[in-house]
Formats: C-alpha cells, structure tokens, sequence
C-alpha cells in the first residue's frame, strides 16, 4: 500500500505498532494542502488478505441538488458531489424552506433526501405607534429595539416559519389628537394588521379602547395608566410595561419603614397620573399615612410647587413626564423645596441624567438642576434582567444592550428617549411572535390560517388573546408573564441618590416651655420686698403720729390707704414672676387670680386716696366764693365715701369680669426659628388670659385711664393753691403726675412684649415698684423730716411742750385767717365805690382812703 502522491495513509484506531492488520480494517487516503482525492479515499482489509480495488468506478450524486432557488447552498467537502459529501440549504429572507436542511451522497451515487423547495413567506403587519417626541419620546429607542427583535424572530425557523413580521409604524407625537388620525390611516389602508402596538398611556387608551370595534389585540410596550387594566373598557389590551400602580405598594412599604405618616403629592394633569395618584391615596389611607398636600398643574407647576411649601411639605410624590419633570424641578430650585429635609419620589423611567438635557422652556442651569434633584428616590420596574441569563431570543441582556448601541449608531443613550423601555419593546415582539406561533397549530386543527385573519374576524382573536394571555417566557427585561388584566407582572427597582438616613415627613416640632428668667424675678422681688418694707415703715410712722396736727391736716387715714394700697400693688410683682417653673398648670388660675385682685385693689386703694385728695382741694378752691364757704368746712367721711366709691366700682368690675369670664391659663406657641432642619423647637409661653380679654382690658384702661388723665389734669389746676386742711396735695400731685406717666407707658408696652416673657415682667414689675417708690417717698419723707427736724413728735414727755406750741400756733392761724377776711371784705367796698363814682377825682379820694384803711388796719 502506497500513498498518493502529496498525501497520506491515515490508520484508523491504532494505539501500537503492529504488522498484521485484522480482518475488514479500513485506511483512510487524505491529500495534503487544498488537493482533493479522486475516487474512493477509504480501502477495507479483505478476508483474502487483499484490500478493495482503486480501480473500481466511482459513482457521483446528481449536481442539480447544489444549486437552490431563493436560497443558498453549503457544500462540504468541496469538489465532485461523491460518496460522503453533505449539502446545506437555507432560504433568502421572506422566503421559507421546504424539505430537510441537508442532505448526504451515499456510494450508490444518490441523495439521502429529496431536494428542498424555497417557498415565498406570508407576512403578517403589525400598526405600530412610536413616539419620537412630545411628553415622552420613547419610539427613539424603542423602534430600533422592536426592529431588531423582529428581524432575529423572521430569521428563526422555530418561531413562526411560514410567516415574516412587518412593521408599520408612525409618530404618534405622545399626542392623543395626532394618535387618531394615524390610527384612522392604520386600520383603513391596506394591508390589514394582525396587532397594534401603541405607546404612551395616553395614545394607548385611544387605540385600545377603539381596537375592540375592530377585534385587534393591542400590544402596549410603554403604557403605565392604571387605567388601562379595566378589562371591561380595554378587553383586547396587553403590556409589557406594568401598571403604575405597581409602585404603590412599594411606595406605601417605603413609607412604613422611615415611619413617615404624612406626605404630599405633584402631579400632572393627565389620566395616568390621576388614577394612579388615586391608587396611592386609597393605599395610603389603609396604611393609616395621611395625604396632606395634593397639587396638580397642567403646563406651568409654580403656583403647586408654592403651595408644596407654604404646606411644609417634606416627603412629595412627584407624577409627570419627563419634559414637566424639568419645570417643575426648576420650580423647586427657586423656592428651596430641596435639601436634606425633603424627599421626592419620582417615576423611575425617565432617561439618565434627564435633568442636565438642555430644556429651552426653564430658565435654571445645570448645576442648579442637580443640586435641586439630589436626594430624590425614583421606584422603576427592572426593565433590564440583571442576571445572565438567555432567553426566548437567546440573548442575554448585556449582548441586548451591546446590539442595541450598534443600532443606535453611537448616539448618546442619556439623551435618547426611551432607551430604558427599549428591552419592554424587544419583549413585546417577542410576546407576539411566540403568541402567533402558538396559535397556528389550533388554527389548522380548525381549518384556518393566520393569513385569514380579518377585522371582522373573532375567531382569530380569540385564539391570539388566549395565547398571550398564558404566556410565559425569559426575556431581556426579565421573566415575561401577563396578570388577568392584561399587565406585565415584574419587580421593582428602588433608587435613591440619597444616604442612608431618611428625613422626617415634616417638620418636627418640640415644645419647650419658656420660663421666666430667675434672676430676674429674685432681683425685682427684692426691691418690692423692700417696697413692702419701706411701705409699712411709712404705714407705722403715719398711725403713730396720727395726733400730730401736721399730720392731722394731710388726712392721715388717705394716707394709711395710699401705704396699703402701694404694699397691694408691690404684692402683685410675686404673682407675675410665678409661672409653670413654680406652680402646677392646675393652680395657675388662683395665681392669675392673685394677679388680678391684687394690682386692681391695690391701684385703687392707693391712686384712689391720692385722687380724692386733689379732688377736694380743686372742688373747694377753684368754685365761686359764695359755694366755697360751704365747703371749706371740710368733712372727712365724704373722702373716705369717694375712696370707697372708686373701691367698690373697681371690686364689681372685677367680679363681673371673673364671674362671666374668667381669667384661666392660656399657653402662646412663639416663632420657632427656621432653617434646614428636621426639629425645630416651638418656645411656649403661659399667659393668664379670658376668651374675651381684650374687651375686659378695654373696659380697665378705659376707667383707669380717665382716672390717671382727670387726676394729672387736678394736679395742675391746684398747683398753686395752698390750703391747711391737705397741706401735702402739692406731694400727691407730683405722685400723680409720676404714676400716670408710668402707668400709661406700661400698659400698652407690656401688651407688645407679651410674647417676650422676661421683657414684659421687668417692665411691668418695675413699673410698679418705681411707682410705688416714688409715691411713698414724696407723700411720707417730707413729714418725716419736719417732725424730726422740727421736733413734733408725739409722745407723753413733750405733750405740754406741744400744746402750748400747738395752742400759739393756732392763735397766729386764727389772726391770719381774720386778716384775709377783712382784706377782702375792703377790696369789695372799693369795687362798689369805683362803680358809683365817674370823676377821676372822686375815684382817687377813695382810692387814698381805701390805701390808708388797708394800712391802718394791717397795722
């Protein structure tokens, strides 16, 4: 045995050498390079010991088996179709093969199978509706991903074999209006479509509401209005994006777990929006979690963004497209609704980086935008399986993606729309072809075709519906699989640009009782300690010296009121410090009380004696002479009757305010201040106060005000009269002078610095103590020093002393008194006199005469 020439033996199953071959082994010629052997290439041991003859003729396969129309053909090996050589067949696209994909040439020369035929496919068209701008320009690549499932489906002889799948697509703009009229063109131009496939929730309620009439299926790839799963409305309708309402029960979860029970919401007017913000509303109520702002807009969210934080809204929803999410972001840039203390949760299908796309219709930069949206949590369906895995397509999702950029032609996927949905589209050509597929068995069984199908059809229909209906397969965006409304059932995918720490939903508000400053109430109680101290000194001196005739002649038991009524007044200063630092919230009335009874009492008693005091001298001293001789004989009940007059006015009022109205604590939440945070404390403050207490200090100061004015008007009038009966009304008119401008600065100064506790005390506390220390001084300091300097003390050991000095002063009163009299007594017969005279002369006559009288008698 010899090998050809430029070739080899090759010993089939050898593992050492021998030098006898057995029976019916074989050998194998083989040609190097690209030569190819000529005849038989394997020779058989032969029971004779020879080996089968090369001489033997070599038979060929018919050559009419290597060409194919509308197709192509693989031969292998190259060369004279002889025994062992393989043909492959596959047809040009839109064409199907019938036959075997193969064939073998035995050594009778023949064929193992017939030949197989290219026949022409029947296409089936599918409407499409693509978005490729308006609210949401998903179609960009959307389309592109649809395309390419399509063309891998029409190259799988698995799948549908003796169709091809077109598509037929238009811009629906995302526009409801401009969906119809190209609706309108799909269904009334031929060729007649199987399916429709609409995206945007907006377009897809128009087509699958009007698809029934025409019994299509709707396919949906980009459709999440929860409205679109009333099987009732939308009978025919299928998607492969779910519902929106899907992340509700995340959201609601998310809510739980930061233990967020109040939220607020954005949306844009639309049906998707709405009914799912109704959804999340009915959830949100089972969960016990409170919706407290629900805005919406239709083309301009400022005046809802406003509102968001007037509301101090702290965890928003926020539902709109991607081109409203940009003006609305712009919105929450400008009035600072953003930052650690607040949470947005949007839709998680827009484009990467959607918020640095160049937008002519907001006037915010780029870096505004993204300081507006960190911190933001979008809740998204996986719209890309995450595991490596094949599928229906036998692609994984990365080589999905790796395809998809190719198609694209390097454009940036950030800035392409829809680029996240463009695996729901591939899945949804995907649902369709395996959908038609599965229904062309029971069709034939029934005697129909596919190609039969028409819109007035239902047969067709229902068997397409009840194939999608149970379908179940992996795809790229993960297990693929339809609930009873039509609507893919899928995982959520949570994201958030945000730490760990989740804010609160509002902002949380600790309150904090503001007490009066210590300090300050010891020091003030101090000085009216010492008030109280100098009061009953000054009480002690008058009732000591009450015999005294100076004394007597200032109306000591006035005064002794006056001293009373300055003790009352220093009094009330320990009820106005004592607040909830010292007494319980439930006794705090009694000290409002104490307040009330012992300042009022108190004015009265000690502004009350002062006032009737200058009230006599001007009755007395500024009246015609013929009443003032009345009155000079001067009756003490009847002061004491007007002090008690002005008590007991004072005491009804009083009464009559806390028998109808009565004062109880009232507590004053100040400003807390503001700021970025999630705690702010609210400064409380305790007042004593009534429901009608305005009215009731109206009614105070109106009485004590025209008091304080009458008193400091009597003042002046009596200023310069000097009478023996009051010698001190001069002192008690500088009290009162001193007194009411004290009291008419404090009064309403106090009532602005009521919510300022430490100011309002001090300037009402030491009003009083000033008050008080000045009525005391000017009213008792002067007598004290006349008696100590003059000696007019009383006491047993002077008591002769004194009377003899008291009966000489008495008899120069009385000559005074007697002079006055006479003088005037001469000054009306001289007023007579110039009446009755008209000569100059005689006037001057009695002029003279009545000088030297006056003389005479003052001699």
């Amino acid at each position: 045995i010899r090998p050809p020439r430029d070739g080899g033996i090759r010993y089939r199953g050898l593992t050492q050498d021998v030098h006898v071959l057995p029976l019916d082994y074989e050998i194998e010629y083989i040609c190097r390079g690209n030569r190819v052997i000529v005849g038989p290439n394997v020779r058989k041991c032969l029971p004779n010991g020879t080996w089968t003859d090369l001489t033997q003729r070599i038979l060929q396969c018919p050559r009419v088996w290597t060409s194919l129309e509308n197709g192509r053909v693989s031969q292998w090996p190259l060369g004279p179709p002889v025994e062992g050589t393989v043909l492959q067949y596959s047809c040009l696209p839109g064409f199907i093969l019938v036959g075997r994909n193969s064939t073998h040439c035995n050594k009778l020369g023949k064929w193992d199978s017939p030949k197989p035929v290219c026949h022409c496919k029947k296409k089936l068209y599918i409407g499409a509706l693509f978005p490729m701008s308006g609210g949401w320009p998903g179609g960009q690549a959307c389309l592109p991903s649809a395309q390419m499932a399509l063309d891998l489906v029409n190259k799988r002889t698995d799948i549908l074999p003796e169709y091809e799948l077109e598509l037929i697509h238009y811009d629906s703009m995302c526009d409801p209006g401009e969906a119809t009229k190209l609706l309108y063109d799909l269904l009334y131009t031929e060729p007649i479509k199987i399916v429709l496939m609409p995206g945007c929730s907006s377009v897809s309620t128009l087509v699958a509401e009007a698809a029934r009439m025409w019994n299509l299926i709707v396919l949906s790839y980009g459709s999440s209005s929860p409205a679109l799963s009333n099987r009732q409305r939308f009978p025919t309708f299928f998607r492969t994006h779910p519902s929106a309402t899907l992340h509700n029960p995340t959201r609601v979860q998310l809510f739980q777990k930061w233990k967020w029970t109040k939220i607020a919401t954005i949306q844009q007017t639309t049906e998707v929006f709405t009914s799912t913000l109704d959804d999340l509303e009915a959830r949100t109520k089972e969960a016990g979690i409170e919706i407290s702002v629900r805005q919406s807009f239709l083309t301009d969210p400022a005046p809802a963004v406003k509102n968001l934080k007037r509301q101090d809204a702290r965890i928003i929803v926020g539902l709109f497209y991607e081109t409203e999410a940009r003006k609305v972001f712009c919105e929450v840039y400008k009035e600072k609704l953003y930052g650690k203390k607040y949470v947005w949760f949007l839709i998680g299908w827009y484009a990467d980086n959607w918020f640095k796309i160049k937008d002519p219709s907001i006037n915010c930069t780029v870096e505004q935008m993204t300081e507006a949206v960190e911190g933001h949590v979008t809740t998204e369906i996986v719209m890309l399986n995450p595991e490596t895995v094949r599928g229906a397509s036998n692609l994984t999702s990365q080589e999905f993606l790796n395809q998809l950029m190719s198609k694209l032609g390097g454009k940036n996927p950030e800035e392409t729309g829809g680029f996240q949905e463009a695996p729901l589209a591939y899945d949804a050509v995907w649902a369709l072809a395996l959908a038609l597929n599965k229904t062309v068995g029971p069709l034939k069984a029934k005697g129909r075709r596919l190609e039969d199908f028409n819109y007035n059809n239902q047969d067709i229909t229902a068997e397409i519906y009840r194939a999608l209906n149970t379908s179940s397969f992996e795809g790229v965006s993960g297990h693929v699989v339809f609930d009873a409304q039509g609507s893919r059932m899928a995982w959520t995918l949570i994201e958030q640009l945000q730490g760990p720490d989740p804010p609160a939903d509002q902002t949380v508000v600790i309150e904090e009782f503001r007490f009066l400053s210590q300090k300050l109430f010891v020091s003030v109680s101090v000085f009216a300690g010492l008030g109280i101290l100098l009061g009953i000194v000054c009480l002690t001196f008058n009732i000591y010296n009450s015999n005294v005739r100076y004394i007597q002649n200032s109306q000591p038991y006035l005064n002794n009121m006056t001293a009373v009524g300055c003790m009352m007044a220093l009094a009330a200063v320990f009820p106005l410090g004592l607040d909830g630092h010292h007494v319980h919230r439930k006794q705090f009335p009694v000290v409002c009380q104490f307040r009330l009874w012992l300042l009022g009492l108190g004015f009265s008693l000690a502004y009350g004696s002062m006032f009737t005091k200058i009230w006599w001298v001007h009755t007395v001293f500024t009246k015609k002479d013929d009443k003032k001789e009345k009155r000079k004989h001067l009756e003490p009940w009847k002061l004491y009757a007007t002090v008690g007059v002005l008590l007991v006015i004072d005491v009804l009022s009083l009464m009559i305010w806390q028998i109808v109205d009565p004062l109880h604590i009232t507590v004053e939440g100040r400003e807390a201040p503001k700021g970025d945070l999630d705690v702010l404390i609210q400064p409380l403050l305790e007042h004593c106060s009534s429901d009608k207490m305005n009215t009731w200090l109206g009614v105070v100061y109106g009485y004590k005000g025209l008091l304080l004015l009458l008193g400091i008007f009597l003042a002046y009038e009596t200023k310069s009269i000097s009478t023996e009966k009051i010698n001190d009304h001069r002192a008690v008119g500088m009290a009162i002078y001193n007194v009411s401008v004290l009291c008419m600065i404090t009064a309403p100064v106090t009532m602005i610095l009521s919510s300022q506790q430490d100011a309002s005390f001090a300037f009402a506390s030491l009003a009083i103590v000033f008050s008080v220390y000045i009525t005391l001084v000017v009213l008792f300091v002067p007598k004290m020093r006349r008696l100590i300097t003059r000696g007019e003390w009383q006491s047993d050991t002077q008591e002769t002393v004194k009377t003899q000095g008291s009966s000489t002063n008495n008899n120069d009163e009385e000559k005074s008194r007697q002079l006055e009299r006479e003088n005037k007594e001469l000054q009306k017969i001289i007023q007579e006199v110039q009446d009755q005279l008209c000569y100059t002369v005689g006037i001057g006559s009695v002029m003279v005469y009545s000088r030297v009288r006056i003389s005479y008698v003052i001699q």
